[in-house]
C-alpha cells in the first residue's frame, strides 16, 4: 500500500466537551475515573459520563487478528482487529455486549495504542481494524499519527453507522477503508433497539460522506481490499420490510460501484433481548424465508456487488473471546 500524508494537527475534538458521536453529550470525560463512571445528569452533583460512560483513557478487551470479516478484509491472514470497550450506540441485541454495555476491558496509553498497531502488523495483519472506536478517536487518532511513518497496511474503520459526518469528515488523513453498519430505517424500530431515534437520519449521511470522499473500492493484486466502502446490513427477525427500505434508499442515493453491499443473516438473540423478555419479536432467529427475501429484494434492485452470508454464521461460538489477547 502507498504511505499517505496524515494530519499533522491534533483531531479537532476531544474529551473536555465530548461531541464525538450523534448524541453529543457534551460531558466532561476529563473527570471520569475510568471503569466506575458517575451516570448522575449534567445538573447532578458528580461528572456526568455521557451515554458511551467512558472516561478519557483508551480501554480495549482484544488486539489479534481475526479471520471472521469479509473475505476481502480478513484474507487469509486475518485483520488486525482492535475491540474498543464502550459505545455510542449500545443495541439491545448486541452480541459483543461484554465489551459494549459491561465495558470490559483494559485501559492502554496512546503509545501503547501505537505499539498495538506496529505488531498486528508484525504478525502479518492485512489491516489494522478499528472496532467501536468512535468514543475514543483523539487518542486514536493520535496512536495513527505516531505510526502512520512506519505504518504499511490500510486501517478500517469498523462501526455501527451512528456518525456525525463531520467526524466522518475529520478521519479522512486517517481512514483507507469504512465497514459502517446500516442497522435501521424506521425511526421507532432504531429507537427501541438502540435508543437513537435518529439513527437512519445520521448513518445515512454518514455512510454517503464515506463513499463521497473514498471513491470506488481498490483492491491489490490478491484480492485485498485497500480503500473504499462495505456497507453491512443485519437482517433482523420481523424486519425484513425495514431492510427493504435500506436497501432502497442505497440503490436510489450512492453511486454504483462505489461500495460493496454485506448482507449479514447472523443475528442471535443475546444480551438484553435474550435476558429481559422485553423484545419477544427479536428473541428468536431469522428464518431461510427471511433472509432470502431480503438478498432476492438486494438482487432485483441490482445491489450484486458485495457479499451474503450463510445460515450457519448465526451462533455465538463466532463472537471472539473477549480475554485481553494482545493487550
Amino acid at each position: 500500500m502507498k504511505k499517505r500524508a496524515i494530519a499533522a494537527s491534533p483531531f479537532p475534538y476531544d474529551y473536555k466537551d465530548c461531541r464525538l458521536c450523534p448524541r453529543q453529550c457534551h460531558a466532561d470525560r476529563t473527570r471520569i475515573s475510568a471503569g466506575y463512571p458517575d451516570k448522575s445528569s449534567p445538573t447532578g452533583s458528580g461528572p456526568y459520563a455521557g451515554f458511551c460512560q467512558s472516561g478519557a483513557n483508551v480501554k480495549i478487551a482484544r488486539a489479534a487478528l481475526h479471520h471472521w470479516e469479509e473475505p476481502c478484509i480478513s484474507g487469509c491472514r486475518g485483520s488486525g482487529t482492535v475491540f474498543f470497550s464502550g459505545c455510542a450506540l449500545g443495541c439491545c441485541f448486541c452480541q459483543n455486549h461484554v465489551i459494549s454495555h459491561q465495558r470490559f476491558g483494559k485501559e492502554v496509553s496512546v503509545q501503547r495504542l501505537a505499539a498495538i498497531f506496529l505488531d498486528l502488523e508484525d504478525q502479518g495483519a492485512h489491516n489494522i481494524n478499528l472496532v467501536t472506536a468512535t468514543h475514543y478517536l483523539p487518542s486514536v487518532t493520535a496512536a495513527l499519527r505516531l505510526v502512520r511513518p512506519h505504518l504499511t497496511i490500510p486501517v478500517v474503520y469498523n462501526c455501527g453507522g451512528y456518525e456525525r459526518p463531520e467526524i466522518v469528515k475529520a478521519l479522512k488523513p486517517y481512514v483507507d477503508i469504512w465497514l459502517p453498519d446500516l442497522k435501521y430505517y424506521s425511526s421507532p424500530l432504531a429507537a427501541r433497539c438502540s435508543g437513537a431515534k435518529d439513527y437512519f437520519s445520521f448513518a445515512s449521511r454518514a455512510i454517503a460522506q464515506m463513499v463521497s470522499q473514498s471513491g470506488p473500492p481498490v483492491m491489490d493484486n490478491n484480492g485485498i481490499l485497500q480503500s473504499g466502502v462495505i456497507i453491512r446490513h443485519m437482517v433482523l427477525p420481523s424486519q425484513k420490510e425495514d431492510s427493504f427500505k435500506l436497501l432502497e434508499w442505497i440503490k436510489d442515493t450512492l453511486p454504483q460501484g462505489h461500495y460493496r453491499l454485506s448482507l449479514l443473516s447472523q443475528y442471535t438473540p443475546c444480551h438484553l433481548v435474550k435476558d429481559t423478555g422485553s423484545y419477544p419479536d427479536l428473541n428468536r432467529k431469522i428464518t431461510t424465508y427471511e433472509y432470502e427475501k431480503v438478498l432476492d429484494h438486494a438482487i432485483g434492485l441490482g445491489l450484486t456487488d458485495g457479499y451474503m452470508q450463510e445460515k450457519t454464521s448465526a451462533k455465538e461460538e463466532y463472537t471472539p473471546p473477549f480475554d485481553l489477547e494482545g493487550v
